[in-house]
């Protein structure tokens, strides 16, 4: 009994001491969401890279390849902001939380190699422990090459 005992008096103490985790709510959720509509617009690639969790995935549905690792969606990120030195900003339509995905209906704005552009999208973010782990991105490819001055 007293090893019984001790086992749990051991348990109870490291489950005090040990560090809280912060649970997902729909509100830490859209606060995530909220900074990286912010970082498009401000043009801080680096901070968009890094709402992406280590392993994040950044998928447009309608290419073949996902973007996979915060490394790689920086690079791909940064690339694609070159031509966007002013930001891009994410005018938002709807917002909210389904089954823990964050849904955002929109209509990207930007000015791309000097050409004004916009294109409507809807992005399904998951959201874990503060970062992104997955953004599903869904919109007319054709439309989107369109407004970046690459024909469609």
């Amino acid at each position: 009994m007293n090893r019984f005992a001790g086992a749990i008096a051991l348990a109870l103490t490291l489950a005090i001491s040990a560090p809280a985790k912060a649970a997902d709510t729909d509100a830490s959720r859209i606060a995530v969401a909220k900074e990286m509509i912010a970082a498009w617009k401000a043009a801080d690639w680096k901070k968009v890279g890094d709402l992406f969790a280590e392993n994040g995935v950044l998928r447009s549905m309608m290419l073949p390849e996902s973007t996979v690792g915060r490394q790689a969606i920086y690079e791909r990120i940064a690339a694609l902001g070159k031509g966007a030195p002013g930001g891009v900003t994410l005018d938002v339509v709807h917002m909210g939380v389904i089954d823990g995905q964050v849904f955002i209906e929109r209509v990207d704005r930007f000015v791309y190699n000097g050409k004004p552009g916009a294109v409507p999208v809807v992005g399904v973010l998951d959201i874990r422990d503060g970062k992104v782990q997955e953004w599903r991105e869904y919109y007319d490819r054709a439309e989107l090459l369109k407004a970046l001055g690459a024909g469609g």
